[in-house]
């Protein structure tokens, strides 16, 4: 299990940091059709990007995207990422964006990078990371209770206010 003395931290993209739900309450899907133009007008999830600077800057930025897509969203993923200023605005380096093809590879990726915590909407990616990352976060509405080794958070809010208090020294 990753236990760095620099603590690290794994964001995923899509339904953590673009792609919650739309005013309507409709669940935003420009990203799975091929138009750009929409995927690039589609919003970040809320708190996002009030809550990602904190964050960033906490973790001395030592902060990745971690997302699992294939060629066509990674590329929309990529230029959404620069239409909406998100290194500017986050303080997230833009060379901390890695992909992959399958949920279950994101365990690589966050041993590699000693990856210490993990915002992730999956409860199978946080499976897929018992072991390797101590504080998983699983982010956003769940079709089923979070299990014992995830915390659920509701939302960016309480997803910063979780991940602060794990970084608490013990009483």
């Amino acid at each position: 299990m990753n236990t760095n003395a620099a603590p690290r931290l794994g964001i995923d993209f899509g339904r953590v940091i673009q792609g919650g739900a739309l005013p309507s309450g409709a669940a935003d899907t420009a990203f799975l059709g091929g138009d750009l133009a929409a995927a690039l007008a589609s919003p970040a999830t809320a708190g996002a990007f009030a809550e990602l600077p904190g964050l960033v800057e906490l973790f001395g930025g030592r902060a990745w995207i971690i997302s699992k897509c294939g060629d066509s969203v990674r590329r929309k993923t990529l230029a959404w990422l620069d239409h909406h200023d998100f290194y500017g605005r986050t303080g997230l380096p833009r060379g901390n964006v890695r992909f992959c093809r399958k949920r279950a590879d994101k365990a690589g990726h966050c041993r590699e990078l000693g990856i210490t915590h993990m915002i992730d909407d999956r409860a199978d990616v946080h499976r897929a990371l018992l072991g390797i990352v101590p504080h998983r976060y699983l982010f956003g509405p769940q079709k089923a209770p979070a299990p014992d080794w995830a915390e659920h958070v509701a939302g960016w809010p309480e997803a910063a206010a979780a991940i602060r208090l794990s970084l608490q020294p013990p009483a």
